[in-house]
Order: C-alpha cells, then structure tokens, then sequence
C-alpha cells in the first residue's frame, strides 16, 4: 500500500424533497463539478469513477458523469443501500492507496420518490428477508408500519428495555439536529423544532415519533481523491487525509434475536474498533463525528458501538449535551439525516464533504474549533458499515 489517500476536493448540491430537485443526472454532475472546482483540477486528471446510487437503472453513474465529459475512464456503478455513498469512497480510497490510480471520483446521487422507503421488486426473494424474518420472531412484525421505522424503532425498544431510556431523550437528538442544520445551507429542514413538539408529532413506531425519522430526499455529493503525489504535481490541497477506512459486513451475532445487532450496532462497533487500531488513535481524540441518524434511536446506540460514550450511558451522554457544541464531541454538525436529509446514494458523501469543511475550518457557523480528526459513520442494511476517519495535516 501507498501513501494515506488526500481527500483533494468536496461538492454537494442543496438536498430538496422528492418531485422538487432536478434529475438525478443532473444533480450527480452538478456535485462532481463542485468537487473538481474545490480541488482546482479539470475531469480530465481523474483515472476512475466509482458513481452511488440505489434507485436507478443500471449505468445511471454514467448518465451522470458523461455530463462532466467523455474520457473514456473506467466508471464503476455502486449500490450498498444507504452505506452507498462511503461504499463509493471506500473503492475509490483503496484504489488511490493501492497505486492502482492516482486520482479518482467518488460521485453518490439519488432522486427518490415520497413517501417511507419500499422493495421496488415484488416478483423475487428480498435480500433483507432475513431481517423481516428475525424482527418476527423476536418482536413481531406489523405489516402496516413501513420497514425502516420497524427494524430501527424494535432497536431502540430493545435499547430503552435494558436502560430506561426517557422519550424525551431521543426527541433531543431530533432536536439538536434541527438546531444544527440552521446554520446548514445545503439542509431540507432548518426550522427549530422543540422537544414537545417532536414528541406530539405522530407515533410511526414506538418510540419514534415522525419528527424522528429522516425524510425521503433527492440530492447529489461528491469527492475527488487523490494520492500525495498527485497534490504535490498539481498544486492540489492535501490538508486532509483518509487515516484510516473500515468496512464491516454482518456475522452471526446480527441474527440471533439482538434488534440492535440486527440494525448495525456490531458492524460498526467492529468498523470503529478496526479505524482507531489502524489510526492510532481513540475516541477521545475525535472532535467532530458525521453519524448514520436514520432515526434517533440509531443515533443513540451509535454513540456507544463508535465508542463515543461507555455502553449503557448514551442518556446521559445526551442530557449533558457531550453531543453537541460545548461538549465532548460534536455529532452531526450539519443536522444529520434528520434534519439534512438522506438521500441513500449521496449520504455518504455528503457526511465526507462536511467533515473535510469541518477539518479545513471552511464550514462557517457550523465550525468546530479545533477538530484534528474527524469520524463518518454510514449503514446500510442488508447489511454494511463504513466508517472513515480524517484527519488533518
């Protein structure tokens, strides 16, 4: 392996609600160019394209980046359900760090319809059939509450049975992700909304509320990397650094019974665990942290499966606000998918292009002092787990 791969250049397009953005296309080649403009380079320098989406026909990577130009590279169609965008950035790391390329795209876009997500195949077997299988042994499967919310909210059940979590506590997180994203441009939803509020929204599945589910979004983001060579040749910004990369896939444990296991917790404990070893570092010495807040409960329990608090003490680790600006470490300083929104595809990229602004002190109100290091975490079920530590020259 090479030299630590730099994250050159960031992008993202505003993320908007279903039936009101522009085309997927569009969108992916509108980031790209965003990206490219941030790194100072011309298309003409990338070696490979790795293009995320998971709504979409096949080479919908290359509707998008034949917007960008026509090089002939080799442009890699990605699909890992909502860990699709980091998937995207993960093969692009491996490549600029194996020698394989010097500099390479990572381009994460969706155009996603209203409404809870759905199966778009009818007529063949589910791949998270196991999934459903194991919530309906375990717990009990309601057929008219949609899937996502199901599998999260029987997590932080099971989470709240062990420990006694209050609803008010996952309605702050809610909370401190709207508060977050109003300093956040690129956010569908900045108005502040307090704890009552979240709580008195309707019930999707005990415990989460509405307001603590993250909404259907269209959007586009993007990131050039490239090796330490290639920035030096090009006159490219280094400061920021791939130190370590991780991606966990499910064992055994993930259906035993554990909802919180069967939603990532291990994966991502394992995924954390394998970045801190290979970075050196701990938790401790993390600033800021971009996390896969589908819902609050999956923020919750993220906080100890990334080792951010002990386990068992993720409440209190919110009621101090060790969560937010002024405590321990800042988590989802740009609302999160809560508030940001998630577009499956872009996701991904868009927690990379914060956490780069955040290590370049580019990222306004937003801005942690001092951050070092930087921690992204992004899931998919089904299942896998990228996390991605950055860290600052």
């Amino acid at each position: 392996m090479g030299e630590k791969a730099c994250v050159a250049g960031v992008g993202m397009v505003p993320f908007a609600k279903p039936g009101t953005s522009d085309t997927y296309d569009v969108m992916g080649a509108d980031a790209a160019r965003a990206a490219l403009k941030d790194a100072g380079i011309g298309y003409s320098l990338v070696r490979q394209a790795y293009a995320g989406y998971v709504y979409g026909d096949s080479t919908c990577g290359q509707a998008a980046v034949y917007r960008i130009g026509l090089t002939g590279i080799p442009v890699i169609n990605v699909n890992n359900n909502c860990s699709t965008g980091s998937t995207a950035l993960f093969l692009a790391r491996q490549a600029v760090e194996s020698g394989a390329v010097d500099c390479a795209l990572a381009l994460g876009f969706e155009q996603m319809s209203a409404g809870a997500l759905s199966e778009k195949w009818t007529d063949r077997p589910s791949p998270l059939s196991r999934f459903f299988e194991t919530v309906r042994h375990t717990r009990g499967w309601d057929e008219k509450i949609p899937m996502a919310p199901q599998l999260f909210a029987a997590a932080g059940r099971e989470y709240r049975d062990s420990h006694g979590t209050r609803p008010e506590t996952f309605a702050r997180i809610s909370e401190k992700a709207r508060r977050h994203a109003a300093n956040n441009p690129h956010a569908i939803f900045s108005k502040p909304l307090t704890v009552e509020e979240i709580l008195a929204s309707p019930m999707v599945c005990d415990p989460v509320t509405r307001l603590q589910c993250c909404p259907p979004t269209c959007g586009a983001a993007a990131a050039v990397v490239c090796s330490p060579s290639f920035a030096r040749r090009h006159g490219v910004d280094a400061r920021v650094a791939i130190a370590a990369q991780a991606m966990t896939t499910d064992e055994g444990g993930s259906f035993e019974g554990s909802m919180m296991k069967l939603v990532g917790y291990d994966m991502a404990r394992e995924a954390s665990r394998m970045v801190y070893e290979a970075a050196g570092i701990g938790p401790r010495d993390v600033g800021v942290v971009e996390l896969h807040d589908c819902f609050t409960v999956n923020e919750l329990i993220s906080y100890e499966a990334l080792g951010l608090t002990p386990e068992g003490t993720a409440e209190k680790f919110v009621l101090d606000g060790d969560n937010t600006y002024g405590g321990r470490v800042v988590t989802n300083p740009s609302g999160g998918l809560l508030s940001k929104g998630h577009p499956l595809g872009a996701t991904g990229l868009a927690q990379c292009a914060e956490l780069v602004w955040q290590l370049r002190g580019q990222a306004g109100a937003r801005q942690v002092d001092g951050a070092r290091h930087a921690l992204q975490h992004n899931i998919g079920l089904g299942g896998a787990c990228v996390v991605t530590l950055y860290e600052a020259a």
